[in-house]
């Protein structure tokens, strides 16, 4: 009896630990699935080994020694993801072509929920929430796996430099070289810090933002969304490199190769810290409306700096917790719609 009530507490302990070491690990390997499969080895192999942890550092403590472990495993391969101005130039809109690369080349958007603490030091939760920021995920992939273990202990999660030191079995002195080599090219990147912007929660300018963005894409008014967007203005469509920069280019792209997309549908989801939305278009054959991307947005003194769509609706729909088909309103339906 004390051995299943000693396991099952040992469950709950561990269990405890998922969402912050889940966030650990995608700002290590820039992948949501990647992180929950190293998340799930990390506690499948701490449940194992549980007897050989003398209780030296706290469970916790253990517990990122064995992840980290687990993701320079897993970048060994020095394998970076980006997203795509990390890897072309922008397009003009008359050379626009779509072409793919492997899903491994991405940055992944990730669900707030997954990888955010809900209470805590407010403090403490708005710097989560700035770390998993797309430009600042991206940032983080161009460096190497040590540097990035160090700059997110010690930046993101305040441990000590000798608590980094023993986690790495390296010296405090390797530590702080190894930060400040990350620092000095997390500077160099200009948009690292560019959502900043984003109030937490979003103030009352950026909800009417939002607001007037989603009328203006589901009506499809380039005129309006014209008004919200910066002059410059990025789009992305992963898994495609191609990208856009320039309020003409966007809006040329929508209504041209893009052009399928009118008379869509929005619902609001929360990624990577930053406002987002499922985005549903019109399915002719089916009715209703079937998964095209999930938009996260970037936002700056009031205009849209960043607009980036995910395509691969068949993973990140059901990682969102979002239904694959959206059955019209009655009203549309009524007309005809």
């Amino acid at each position: 009896m004390g051995d299943s009530t000693a396991t099952a507490d040992l469950d709950v302990a561990l269990e405890k630990h998922r969402t912050e070491l889940t966030g650990y690990c995608y700002r290590m390997l820039g992948s949501s699935f990647e992180a929950e499969d190293a998340v799930q080895d990390t506690l499948v192999r701490a449940w194992r080994s549980h007897d050989k942890f003398e209780g030296r550092s706290s469970l916790r403590s253990w517990l990122y020694r064995i992840a980290t472990n687990v993701c320079l495993d897993m970048l060994t391969a020095g394998s970076k993801r980006a997203l795509p101005m990390d890897l072309t130039e922008s397009t003009p809109l008359a050379r626009a072509a779509l072409t793919p690369r492997p899903e491994n080349t991405w940055l992944e958007p990730m669900p707030d929920a997954r990888v955010l603490p809900t209470a805590g030091d407010p403090a403490e939760v708005a710097v989560a929430k700035e770390s998993v920021r797309l430009a600042f995920m991206a940032a983080l992939q161009q460096l190497p796996a040590k540097q990035r273990a160090v700059l997110i202990l010690r930046e993101v999660l305040a441990w000590r430099a000798s608590e980094v030191a023993e986690l790495l079995d390296t010296t405090v002195a390797s530590v702080n070289s190894a930060l400040q080599r990350a620092r000095a090219t997390l500077a160099e990147r200009a948009d690292a810090g560019a959502e900043g912007a984003v109030s937490d929660p979003l103030d009352e300018e950026q909800q009417k933002l939002l607001e007037r963005y989603v009328k203006a894409f589901e009506g499809y008014d380039m005129t309006a969304l014209t008004a919200l967007l910066h002059e410059d203005a990025v789009m992305t469509m992963p898994p495609f490199d191609l990208w856009l920069r320039g309020t003409a280019d966007i809006t040329g792209f929508m209504t041209t190769i893009g052009a399928s997309c009118a008379g869509s549908r929005l619902l609001p989801v929360q990624a990577n810290g930053l406002p987002g939305f499922a985005h549903y278009k019109p399915d002719p054959e089916n009715g209703g409306f079937s998964p095209w991307a999930v938009q996260v947005l970037e936002i700056s003194d009031g205009r849209i700096t960043g607009f980036h769509c995910f395509l691969d609706t068949q993973r990140w729909f059901p990682l969102f917790g979002l239904p694959l088909h959206l059955e019209a309103e009655a009203d549309e339906v009524q007309q005809g719609g």
